[in-house]
C-alpha cells in the first residue's frame, strides 16, 4: 500500500510562476512520484486555513518552505503550530523543507531567526553527518536547491544535525524516528530556481544574483532527498501495522 502524505501548503508560488509550476503541494506530488517507494500526496494550503478532517490519518505531515518567516506572529502560523504540537504529541512523523524545518525547530524547543550570513540561493553543498539506515542511497555530500535568509541555529534539546555546511550549520536535523526536516528545497528544478532568483535579482544584489545563477551549472540530489523523507516515513510501519 502506498505511503499516504499530507503535504501542509504555506505559501502560494507568485502570479508569473503559477501557470507552469501551480504550488509547492504540485511540486512535492511530482518529486514523489519520481522515487522508488510509492507515495500519495494530499494538500492542504494551511495558509487559507484548510486542515485535514479530523477523523483523516496519514503516514506523515509535511510542511512546504514560504516566504513567510517562522517566527512570525500571523494568526495562520499559529493555528499551524498547534496543530503541528498536536500531531507530534500523538506521535505522528512530520516533516519540514526550508520554512517547515524552521518552524518545527521552533515548535520543539530549537530556535529559527534571520541569519547574519545572508540570502543563500542556488545550489549549495553539505556535509553529511549522520547516515542512519533510512539514508540510502548513502552519500558523504549532499547537493540541495535553496533559497532562504533564516536559518534554525539552536536546536531542539533531543535532535541530531544529518547534514551541514559552513554557511548553515543546521541543514538538515532528525528527532528519533518521528521528525526529519531540510533547509533545502527538494521539489525545487533548476528552471524554477532560476526563474525566483531573477524575480529577485534586485533584492538580492548583483553578487548573490549571479553567484546563484552560475551555481545552477550542477547537479541537485532532490529525489535522493525525496527516497530519505519516504524510506524515513516507511521504517517501523510493518510492524506498526502487524
Amino acid at each position: 500500500m502506498p505511503l499516504r502524505i499530507c503535504i501542509l501548503e504555506t505559501d502560494f508560488l507568485r502570479p508569473e510562476l503559477v501557470d507552469q509550476y501551480q504550488g509547492y503541494g504540485r511540486m512535492f506530488e511530482q518529486l514523489f512520484a519520481q522515487q522508488p517507494i510509492a507515495a500519495t500526496a494530499t494538500v492542504y494550503n494551511v495558509v487559507q486555513g484548510n486542515y485535514p478532517p479530523d477523523d483523516e490519518r496519514y503516514d506523515a505531515y509535511l510542511v512546504t518552505g514560504s516566504k513567510a518567516d517562522s517566527f512570525g506572529t500571523d494568526p495562520w502560523i499559529q493555528t499551524l503550530k498547534t496543530y503541528l504540537l498536536e500531531r507530534y504529541e500523538r506521535g505522528d512523523k512530520l516533516l519540514g523543507i526550508c520554512f517547515g524545518h524552521q518552524l518545527l525547530a521552533l515548535l520543539l524547543g530549537g530556535k529559527s531567526e534571520r541569519s547574519h550570513q545572508g540570502w543563500g540561493v542556488g545550489t549549495h553543498r553539505y556535509q553529511v553527518a549522520e547516515q542512519p539506515a533510512w539514508m540510502s542511497p548513502v552519500m558523504d555530500e549532499l547537493t540541495m536547491l535553496i533559497s532562504h535568509q533564516d536559518q534554525v541555529t539552536v536546536l531542539p534539546e533531543n535532535a541530531t544535525v544529518i547534514a551541514s555546511s559552513e554557511f548553515c550549520p543546521i541543514a538538515a536535523y532528525c528527532i528519533d524516528d518521528q521528525v526529519l526536516c531540510f533547509q533545502g528545497h527538494p521539489e525545487f528544478i533548476h528552471d524554477y530556481s532560476k526563474a525566483l532568483l531573477e524575480i529577485r535579482q534586485q533584492h538580492l544584489g548583483e553578487q548573490v544574483y549571479q553567484q546563484g545563477i552560475a551555481s545552477l551549472q550542477h547537479d541537485h540530489q532532490g529525489a535522493t532527498v525525496a527516497e530519505w523523507m519516504m524510506r524515513f516515513v516507511a521504517q517501523n510501519r510493518t510492524a506498526e501495522s502487524a
